[in-house]
């Protein structure tokens, strides 16, 4: 008995933590912890580090789970979310909800009382706007992609107010770098994943026609961005020439793999965005805060 008992519990902890998403969330939480390294007269101090993970942890797992909660239905046509706690039938929804709510009031108060009442408010916005605007959304229009960039921008921004109290340039600039690398990264992965989100009715690419090259377009336009934007962190002396260069690299192996996605319009170049896109980031975050350090 006491054996399936533990069986049991393990079991729930793991969809409790299928719920927080923490592949998704740890990424987003390690760029909240370099905007708050990279903030002016910060040292690197495990407690601080590490408090701010945890809350952050929280506070984007609540998000996640509210969005399982909403796609619970759509979910069940997806190969890749049909496994879900709530699409297999493991855990009902009032279950989700509570743990949600728990996660994220948790994570915002922890935030707001270790570093400053800004950045839980600020963290707790986030959780929203990902929640309730971005997520019904996407069974209705593809500006959802819009509306998702700026709390998936939040993060580092977060961690800059935790250091500092307030917004200031610095994290702003940490804020539209990670807002514009959202376009082509989401776009790649709608793209690849086209025919699943379609069965759950789920909208994300720019064009009413889908797999058009109209999309790779948009993508070159994003990543374009993110080029000049590699400047600004050295002109605000937020990071050295170091962390200027290999930003701009990235900045133009990211357009690159976007200029090849328009011309070739084709699985195999969305599947290159869309792995540019997981290495431009952290390159990114990481070559500022060691160039700093």
């Amino acid at each position: 008995m006491k054996a399936k008992w533990h069986l049991l519990a393990a079991s729930r902890l793991r969809d409790y933590v299928q719920l927080m998403k923490p592949n998704l969330s740890t990424m987003v939480v390690f760029s909240s912890v370099v905007g708050y390294l990279l903030a002016p007269d910060i040292h690197f101090a495990w407690k601080e580090v590490l408090l701010l993970f945890a809350g952050g942890m929280l506070v984007t797992g609540g998000a996640n789970t509210i969005n399982q909660i909403l796609e619970r239905y759509s979910d069940r046509h997806m190969k890749r979310t049909r496994l879900r706690p709530m699409p297999d039938g493991r855990m009902n929804a009032p279950e989700a909800w509570f743990f949600a709510g728990l996660t994220g009031l948790v994570g915002s108060v922890l935030l707001g009382y270790f570093f400053n009442p800004f950045a839980g408010i600020l963290s707790f916005i986030s959780l929203l706007l990902y929640a309730f605007a971005y997520t019904p959304m996407k069974s209705r229009h593809p500006i959802a992609v819009l509306i998702g960039a700026i709390p998936g921008a939040l993060p580092p921004l977060i961690g800059w107010v935790a250091a500092t109290g307030s917004l200031g340039i610095g994290g702003w600039i940490l804020f539209l770098i990670q807002f514009f690398w959202q376009f082509p990264h989401f776009w790649a992965i709608a793209w690849v994943g086209f025919e699943d989100y379609e069965k759950a009715g789920i909208r994300l690419l720019p064009s009413k026609e889908g797999k058009t090259p109209y999309t790779g377009l948009q993508c070159m336009f994003y990543s374009l961005m993110l080029i000049p934007l590699a400047i600004m962190p050295r002109i605000v002396h937020l990071s050295g020439y170091i962390g200027m260069w290999i930003s701009i690299a990235a900045g133009l192996l990211y357009f690159m793999a976007s200029v090849v996605f328009y011309l070739k319009n084709d699985h195999k170049s969305a599947m290159r965005v869309m792995f540019s896109s997981f290495i431009y980031l952290p390159v990114v975050l990481l070559a500022l805060l060691f160039d700093k350090l």
